[in-house]
């Protein structure tokens, strides 16, 4: 389950309902002395009495998902548990010589749904991904039975957070489909069944609170929400409608407390089942992809371009080679529809062209300096969310250092330099204003109790040699290091450049073990 921690709560005391002497509330005696107007709003069937024979029909679908992992651990790596009290230094004495790495094991709980008789699941890929330092070993799925399956891994999605497992076994396993979400309403009657916190087998209703909710997180960023309870394993359990159709899968919540506060986020059965169908079928998830940076356009924005409204979205930055910068689109642009859609806050650039295919040949209408224009764009392939990452990691000079992580944390360079960096390519190039040839290193975070942090080294700052040898991979920078090591050397000669600086020599201490 993934959360956002930048929602306060309140309590609304205005807007308390006065009661009568007699206890009906004021609200309730306006509604009876209106009886015509209100059959001609409420349905006539009103709430459910129950949801138990849904329930009944549905939860066998519904199934708990395990994983086990391994994660290789570094001794040297491993906290002291009494740093920073009076004991540490004991703990330090007494212990042992490093033995090498050692694997642990780590696991994760969510839930699951069959949508085949011949056992394919939906989940969240988040629920079977391991940690970037883990390799996924075992994927269990329990039925509500009790009966356990080894899965296989078919395909994941990790743009759409969709991953589809399958077990085998029986050929008449109890199963669900997917609904259209493009219904579904605000007020809705829906249920969700999953896992919470292990628990297996919950149940909880409640109502479409919003279908279009955009929360920043990326190209496929429309959730339906609902204040359905979710919490932590419920991630990748179905969204039910009162028909049994799954129209969400349950993906993410916002608190401030971590816990179910009734904000959860659903990824639409729309969004979902052809990336599902595609996945099972073995296919690559392919999007279309222009290739800049943006942010809505609001009424300081319009105003300052003179725009008649708040409308379409600010091109803030082009990436170089990549669709919009050969349609000619710049930085300033405002675009208002792509391919005859016109861009909103529910509907926005990103999830448009997203969802079309990579190669298609698209119209772009777009605001410059005021005069309405149009552009043929043919779309890019969106690149992966990792190669996205690097190509916005040294973008802004003022990233906060610890924003990106390279893919390995415990390298020789992260212990003994107090640095992580990744190797020098053409897109990180571009972005610290260096030929695309450079080789070397660009640091991406720095320890700040370290000696490279003494010696002014900093996010963006590149190394191209270590003790007179080039380093263009963190394995050429940890051969110098060793090399240093063996030799009894408490430090190395690293050739440096700042954005925009000359290169120049500066010695680093490494770190005693």
């Amino acid at each position: 389950m993934r959360y956002s921690y930048s929602i306060t709560s309140a309590l609304l005391l205005g807007g308390a309902a006065v009661s009568l002497i007699t206890g009906i509330p004021a609200g309730a005696q306006v509604a009876q002395n209106d009886r015509t107007h209100m059959d001609n709003v409420v349905p006539r069937a009103g709430a459910p009495a129950s949801f138990a024979d849904l329930t009944a029909q549905l939860q066998p679908a519904v199934v708990n998902i395990s994983t086990r992992q391994s994660i290789t651990v570094d001794p040297q790596q491993q906290a002291n548990p009494f740093e920073g009290t009076p004991f540490g230094q004991f703990f330090q004495r007494r212990q042992q010589a490093p033995s090498g790495p050692r694997t642990q094991e780590a696991t994760s709980l969510g839930s699951g749904f069959i949508v085949s008789a011949d056992g394919y699941i939906v989940t969240n890929n988040h629920v079977v991904a391991p940690d970037a330092r883990a390799t996924l070993e075992e994927v269990t799925v329990t039925l509500p039975d009790g009966t356990e399956y080894t899965a296989e891994l078919v395909g994941t999605d990790p743009q759409s957070d969709l991953a589809v497992l399958k077990i085998e076994g029986r050929s008449d396993f109890p199963f669900v489909r997917f609904g259209d979400s493009s219904q579904a309403r605000v007020g809705d009657w829906v249920i969700a069944i999953g896992n919470p916190f292990g628990l297996g087998g919950t149940v909880t209703s409640g109502i479409v609170s919003s279908v279009l909710r955009n929360v920043g997180s990326g190209a496929y960023d429309r959730f339906l929400q609902t204040d359905a309870a979710i919490n932590r394993g419920n991630s990748g359990g179905p969204l039910f409608d009162m028909q049994g159709n799954v129209i969400g899968i349950n993906n993410a919540i916002l608190s401030p407390s971590g816990g179910s506060v009734g904000i959860g986020l659903a990824i639409p059965a729309e969004t979902a089942a052809p990336i599902v169908q595609q996945l099972i079928r073995g296919e690559a998830i392919e999007r279309g992809y222009l290739g800049v940076s943006i942010q809505p356009v609001d009424d300081d924005i319009a105003d300052a371009l003179g725009i008649d409204r708040a409308r379409g979205e600010l091109i803030q930055s082009v990436q170089p080679g990549e669709a919009a910068e050969r349609a000619g689109l710049r930085a300033g642009d405002v675009v208002l529809s792509v391919n005859d859609v016109e861009v909103t806050r529910d509907s926005t650039l990103s999830y448009i062209v997203a969802n079309i295919a990579p190669g298609t040949t698209i119209p772009v209408t777009y605001i410059r300096e005021g005069e309405r224009r149009r552009a043929n764009v043919t779309v890019g392939r969106r690149p992966s969310e990792e190669a996205l990452r690097q190509q916005q990691m040294f973008q802004n000079e003022d990233d906060a250092p610890g924003q990106t992580q390279p893919a390995d944390d415990n390298s020789l360079v992260t212990q003994q330099l107090g640095i992580r960096a990744l190797p020098i390519d053409p897109t990180i190039a571009r972005q610290l204003g260096v030929p695309a040839d450079t080789r070397g290193l660009a640091i991406v975070d720095v320890d700040p109790n370290s000696d490279a942090a003494r010696r002014g080294l900093a996010r963006g700052v590149m190394i191209l040699a270590a003790n007179g040898r080039e380093v263009p991979t963190i394995e050429a920078l940890e051969t110098v290091i060793r090399a240093a090591r063996n030799e009894g050397r408490g430090a190395i000669l690293l050739r440096i450049q700042a954005r925009g600086g000359q290169p120049q020599s500066i010695p680093v201490r490494l770190a005693r073990d």
